[in-house]
């Protein structure tokens, strides 16, 4: 076989490849993501069934000067759970544990831990895949895959793109001087 053709071959291997590696970590993207929002679900159902909100449960320190005031044989610090709230945390819910078809009948604190738990892993894992998938890509690009529809320089600007935070986006439309037209 030709050495050109040779090579041709292996570099359509690679790219073929990497190609797959990519529409992979795709597809694992859906699937956490789907995963993701049943747990975002279930624990709003959580937090409704202990009627709290993120911001309804007060504040550790709250709770110290509340005890504080007419008690000095009590516990100074008490533990709260943000999403238990004044929520028995040893009534028990259903919960059905990720990955698996089994029902368990735990109580209400082990339940939402489980679930947030959960809830941060795949956040973890969500961000290394899209990481993975950009890395990907900008080589898929540099082996000039994409020549055809983009230019390496426009996938590698693509590909590191950064969102900026709401308050600095803000921050620029506020300060833009306003500018007066006149039709001449």
């Amino acid at each position: 076989m030709d050495p050109n053709m040779k090579q041709l071959q292996e570099t359509l291997v690679d790219i073929e490849t990497d190609a797959e590696q990519v529409f992979l970590a795709r597809h694992q993207l859906v699937e956490n993501d789907k995963i993701r929002n049943g747990n975002r679900e279930a624990l709003t159902a959580l937090r409704k069934q202990a009627r709290t909100t993120k911001t309804s449960v007060p504040s550790p320190f709250e709770v110290i000067m509340k005890d504080m005031e007419g008690s000095s044989g009590k516990q100074l610090i008490k533990e709260i759970c943000p999403t238990c709230g004044d929520h028995d945390p040893k009534e028990h819910t259903w919960l059905m544990f990720p990955g698996s078809d089994i029902f368990a009948r735990v109580p209400f604190h082990v339940a939402h831990t489980v679930l947030e738990k959960d809830q941060e892993r795949l956040d973890f894992d969500t961000k290394k895949l899209q990481s993975f998938v950009k890395e990907k890509s900008l080589v898929i690009a540099e082996k000039g895959a994409l020549a055809g529809r983009f230019g390496a320089d426009t996938v590698k600007s693509l590909v590191s793109l950064t969102d900026t935070p709401k308050s600095t986006l803000e921050e620029e439309f506020v300060n833009v001087p306003e500018v007066k037209y006149q039709l001449g």
